[in-house]
């Protein structure tokens, strides 16, 4: 069963190679576009659809992952900064408060044919608690260049963004990018044989 992973993140390729997956990369250019979906749990639940199924049509005979993260304070999506002065924005929003990381996962079994036979979508949520940040903290941060390919302006798994993180409520793994119970538990679940595969 071949394993193809939907996405350029190479943090969700480190993460699936720690499970000890053989997998190979195909990311989908589809234009993000989530068709005024607001509840954070639609949008990466649709995102992560939206690229599976593109990169789904150049398969046959594969596993699909495909996933979508998004950082959220008080209902309002943070994406990744367009330029230094944004990271500041964000990171000032985020210091001191509680954020909401949520990763939508989409999984599907693409048969000989190249058709869709089975898929599934399911969604991880973790609260995030960041320290209150001094500006010197802050713009030390930035000029690492770590915040800016990063939707909420950090990474968890970052020297820096792990020293800032305060506390966690939930999975770790996802506020990285992919939430490995989850999928693990969800393949279980609707894919059995697949996992017994895999993992045993």
């Amino acid at each position: 069963m071949n394993i193809v992973l939907a996405s350029s993140s190479p943090r969700r390729a480190k993460l699936l190679n720690q499970i000890n997956l053989t997998f190979s990369v195909d990311s989908s250019d589809v234009e993000e576009i989530t068709k005024g979906i607001t509840e954070p749990t639609d949008i990466v639940e649709y995102l992560a659809q939206l690229k599976g199924t593109d990169v789904a049509a150049r398969h046959k005979n594969a596993l699909l992952i495909a996933a979508d993260t998004i950082v959220c304070f008080n209902e309002k999506i943070l994406g990744k900064p367009i330029d230094k002065v944004d990271a500041h924005k964000i990171l000032r929003t985020l210091s001191g408060n509680t954020h909401q990381v949520y990763t939508g996962v989409f999984i599907c079994l693409i048969n000989p044919k190249g058709n869709i036979s089975k898929e599934i979508s399911f969604t991880e949520r973790t609260n995030v608690t960041f320290a209150a940040l001094s500006d010197e903290e802050i713009s030390h941060y930035i000029s690492t260049g770590s915040p800016m390919d990063k939707a909420g302006a950090y990474g968890i798994q970052d020297d820096l963004g792990s020293l800032y993180v305060e506390r966690i409520d939930g999975d770790y793994y996802n506020v990285v990018g992919f939430p490995i119970h989850s999928f693990y538990k969800q393949l279980k679940m609707h894919f059995t044989e697949i996992h017994k595969t895999l993992f045993f």
